[in-house]
């Protein structure tokens, strides 16, 4: 890997702030905007991302600037986090529960689909958020987002899911995932086969809506409110551009470098982890320079 000098750092350290500042500012309204467009009378006060300002003078010059916008960055970071968890705190919590809206747009068929359609498309793609927040989503949506594809591949056992379970740091005693299972086949979703002393279960029904259901997720917004998490981490959490290696002269070079390497990981916690050290690194610098 081509070595890179202090100030060719800087500069791409610059290129990616500038990068995460614009994604905030933009998914941010984008985020409030179909926000309100559809969900706004059941929770008017979503948690939205900050904005970073970012003045590249000050940034190039200052580093007292420096480190005060890898601070937001880090704050803009964990408001990511909370926009999610927002998102499926208000749908599962109060727009499932005793929205009329809910009742409204989509038929019976159709809701019961999309309790478990918005798990799926939530905490299925974003596995490291759901290590993150399994308490939001009820346990019996979140074991069909975590297991939905092998469960209609293959099926999976009682095992599997005990041990899908344990990722999360849940013990759950093996009766109580029984009876959950037992709910899910009730809603029509899975079978449930006899396998030795243990249980199979199979997909008896897709997580597919109706063509009307599919009009309406789009027409009202719900689609995209459902797919905005999706699309945030995979950019704002994504910093692979800083994974460099730095040359000799670099200050505190073993130090950076242990920093930067974590930026070849996409997702919340390695992105947090460098922009956090990346402030005690500024602040290093600025006590020597004192």
């Amino acid at each position: 890997m081509t070595q890179v000098s202090e100030e060719e750092f800087l500069n791409k350290l610059y290129d990616v702030i500038y990068k995460l500042s614009t994604i905030a500012k933009t998914q941010s309204y984008r985020f409030k905007k179909i926000w309100d467009g559809y969900l706004k009378p059941i929770n008017d006060k979503p948690h939205i991302v900050r904005d970073i300002p970012l003045d590249k003078e000050k940034f190039y010059n200052d580093i007292d600037n420096r480190i005060e916008v890898l601070k937001t960055i880090g704050n803009s970071q964990i408001d990511g986090y909370y926009s999610i968890k927002s998102i499926l705190d208000t749908i599962y919590n109060s727009y499932f529960e005793d929205s009329e809206l809910f009742k409204k747009d989509f038929s019976e068929e159709d809701q019961l689909i999309l309790e478990y359609y918005v798990a799926r498309e939530i905490l299925g793609n974003l596995v490291q958020y759901n290590k993150m927040d399994h308490e939001t989503v009820p346990l019996k949506y979140n074991i069909i987002a975590r297991e939905y594809l092998m469960i209609k591949l293959k099926g999976i056992t009682l095992e599997d899911i005990d041990a899908s379970l344990k990722k999360l740091n849940k013990n759950i005693a093996r009766d109580s995932i029984i009876k959950i299972m037992e709910e899910i086949k009730e809603d029509g979703i899975i079978n449930i086969e006899k396998d030795g002393d243990s249980f199979r279960y199979t997909l008896n029904k897709e997580l597919k809506l109706s063509e009307d259901g599919e009009r309406k997720i789009i027409e009202t917004g719900l689609k995209q409110i459902i797919d905005w998490p999706t699309q945030w981490w995979r950019s704002f959490y994504n910093i692979r551009e800083l994974n460099v290696t730095l040359d000799e002269n670099c200050k505190y070079r073993d130090f950076l470098h242990k920093i930067l390497e974590k930026s070849a990981t996409q997702g919340y916690s390695p992105a947090n982890f460098v922009i956090k050290n990346l402030v005690k690194y500024y602040e290093k610098v600025k006590e020597e320079s004192n």
